[in-house]
């Protein structure tokens, strides 16, 4: 359906919980290290991805170079930061779009944003807050894309 693309993601129990999302979403989840923790395969990450994990459609990279070669960048790549302007439910997205998401500590790389300023889009927040967990921005714009593309998968 769609791929959710997590940039050197720093704690286990939100990779498990966005697998088990993915895996409910019949997404692909690419991993890019290198991880804040040891391998996929710790406790934490089962624990929060529960026996859906085993099912999930996950691949690693060692590095965004060897991601890149294998799912080249396009107009339907995009970069989730609180440093745009662009909200994420005025984006179409379509089928196969990829989403970002970077480290929980310091987001994507601010060249890497500079690079594809077009692609960036952020959840608005009506207070002061500095950003919103992982998993949680995982989930909403990827329901945000499911329900524009709802129509394909309850036909």
């Amino acid at each position: 359906m769609f791929n959710i693309v997590l940039l050197e993601p720093r704690i286990p129990g939100n990779v498990g919980t966005i697998g088990r999302l993915a895996f409910a979403l019949n997404c692909t989840l690419h991993l890019i290290k290198p991880y804040g923790f040891g391998e996929i395969t710790e406790k934490e990450v089962r624990r929060a991805g529960l026996d859906y994990w085993f099912d999930l459609d996950v691949k690693e990279y060692n590095n965004i170079e060897e991601f890149w070669a294998k799912n080249p960048l396009n107009a339907r790549h995009f970069f989730a930061t609180t440093k745009t302007t662009q909200n994420y439910f005025d984006v179409k997205y379509e089928v196969g779009d990829y989403f970002y998401f970077g480290r929980e500590d310091a987001g994507l790389p601010e060249s890497l944003l500079a690079q594809h300023t077009q692609g960036c889009i952020t959840i608005p927040m009506t207070n002061n807050a500095r950003s919103l967990n992982i998993a949680n921005s995982v989930s909403i714009v990827a329901y945000e894309a499911l329900r524009q593309n709802f129509s394909q998968f309850n036909a």
